[in-house]
C-alpha cells in the first residue's frame, strides 16, 4: 500500500537541501536516510533520501543525486509516498495510518449510524475525520480522544460522542441566549437611595 508521508517544499541553501512538509507521524522511519520515496508527479522519482536534519523547526533532506540549489527547487510541489505493509500498525496503539481509518462506519455511542469515514485531514493544529452522511453531505470531526473515543478496527467501526450542533447544526446550544432575553425583557432599575448619614459625590 502506497501512503504519501511529505510534499517538498522550498529549497534550502546551495548544496541541494529541501524543506518538506511532515505527513506522517513515523518521519524517522519512513524519511530516514536511506529510504527510498516514490513520487507523484512519478517522473521526479524514486528518490533516495541522503541525508536528514531538522532547521528551526522544519525538517530539511537530501536526496541522491540532487546536488545544487536549481536541482533541489525543480522538486518543490513533489509529494514523497512510502510503500508500506498494509497489516503493519504504528508501534503506538493510539495511533493509526490513514488507510486503517477510511471506510470506517462512523457510530454514536449507543449504536446510531452517523456515516463513512472518507478522509483524514492533517491540519498544523490538528487531525479532522471527513465523516459522509446518508445524505450525501460531509462533516467534519475533530480526531481527540474526548469526540472520538473508540477506534473498532476489528468490528471497522469508529465511535463518536460528538458535542450538540457538530452532526446536526439543528441541535446547536446557542449559549446565553436566555440570560440576554432576560436581561433585556427586565424592567430597568431605579437609582439606590444614599444610605442614611452618607454624603453624595457632586
Amino acid at each position: 500500500m502506497q501512503l504519501v508521508v511529505g510534499r517538498i517544499g522550498r529549497a534550502h541553501g546551495i548544496r541541494g537541501d529541501v524543506s518538506v512538509e511532515v505527513r506522517t507521524d513515523e518521519p524517522e522511519l519512513r524519511l530516514g536516510p536511506g529510504a527510498v520515496l516514490l513520487t507523484d508527479p512519478a517522473s521526479t522519482g524514486p528518490l533516495t533520501v541522503e541525508s536528514g536534519r531538522v532547521h528551526s523547526g522544519r525538517l530539511l533532506l537530501r536526496f541522491a543525486g540532487v546536488k545544487d540549489r536549481n536541482a533541489a527547487e525543480a522538486l518543490r510541489g513533489t509529494l514523497l509516498i512510502s510503500e508500506v505493509d498494509p497489516e503493519e500498525r504504528p508501534d503506538d496503539p493510539e495511533e493509526y495510518y490513514d488507510h486503517q481509518l477510511i471506510g470506517l462506519d462512523v457510530v454514536l455511542s449507543d449504536g446510531t449510524l452517523v456515516g463513512e469515514l472518507t478522509e483524514v485531514l492533517h491540519l498544523p493544529y490538528q487531525d479532522l475525520l471527513t465523516v459522509e452522511k446518508a445524505d450525501g453531505t460531509e462533516v467534519l470531526v475533530p480526531f481527540v480522544s474526548q469526540i472520538v473515543p473508540t477506534i473498532d478496527l476489528e468490528n471497522q467501526r469508529a465511535v463518536i460522542t460528538p458535542p450538540p450542533g457538530l452532526i446536526d447544526p439543528e441541535q446547536a446550544e446557542v449559549v446565553g441566549t436566555t440570560s440576554v432575553e432576560s436581561a433585556e425583557s427586565a424592567e430597568p432599575a431605579e437609582p439606590a437611595e444614599p444610605a442614611e448619614g452618607s454624603e453624595e459625590s457632586e
